[in-house]
């Protein structure tokens, strides 16, 4: 039988937001931001255990009281320069400590994220349980694409058929994924362009607008005003 696992990395600066401190740890709703993502996969009784990979000289994560999780969450200090380094770092952690086969499912979620709920990720499981090769959450876009010159005015207008924007969980088997992302070209963006690159094709699973990534400051108000209306639910 096989385990699935979340993973967070989580050793990034998240330098956009325009904050000093490291973007997990930012306020939201009453809690850090990466709070969010981890009450909500260690709600998720199918996911035995998540692992949170922290930047070696992170210094904050010891500093806040995480016994909520006590028994369901480990950290591993290994975090890398990229987000694919610091996962890849991660999966070689696990794997080395006994707590990952290469068979087991590895669900690789941004803390950034907060706005995943149990039940998105109970239909990426449910969705990908069987699945040849995994996949991932994402949304078709709805927006119309404009394409830029460099003097920021419209070069044409792109057609969105057929685009989809990216989300997490991105959920695939631990050895293909590690294999994957040794092999991978340096500038990968997410877990699924690792494997596209060995010539397979993740499955999309439907997302919602909800699991956006707070990347920009005024992306902080919007996932306050969603946390705080779930919490009232």
């Amino acid at each position: 039988m096989t385990d699935f696992i979340a993973l967070i990395p989580a050793a990034g600066s998240g330098s956009r937001v325009g904050e000093r401190a490291p973007k997990q740890y930012l306020p939201l709703a009453g809690r850090m931001m990466i709070y969010h993502a981890l009450r909500t996969l260690c709600r998720v009784t199918r996911i035995t255990e998540v692992c949170v990979v922290l930047a070696p000289e992170d210094s904050e994560w010891v500093q806040h009281d995480w016994s909520e999780f006590a028994g369901k969450i480990q950290t591993f200090p290994c975090g890398g320069a990229t987000r694919a380094e610091s996962v890849t770092n991660g999966l070689k952690a696990l794997m080395a400590a006994g707590q990952a086969t290469e068979e087991d499912w590895i669900l690789v979620h941004d803390a950034a994220r907060p706005g995943l709920s149990i039940n998105l990720t109970e239909r990426l499981l449910d969705e990908l349980a069987e699945d040849e090769v995994g996949g991932l959450l994402a949304i078709p876009l709805a927006d119309t694409l404009k394409r830029a010159t460099s003097q920021a005015r419209v070069a044409r207008t792109e057609s969105r058929e057929g685009l989809w924007q990216a989300q997490t969980p991105q959920m695939f088997r631990a050895g293909l994924l590690l294999s994957a992302l040794e092999q991978a070209p340096a500038d990968i963006t997410d877990d699924a362009s690792a494997i596209e690159a060995l010539g397979l094709s993740p499955k999309l699973v439907l997302g919602d607008a909800y699991n956006f990534k707070v990347t920009y400051p005024q992306d902080l108000a919007l996932a306050e005003l969603i946390l705080r209306e779930r919490m009232t639910e």
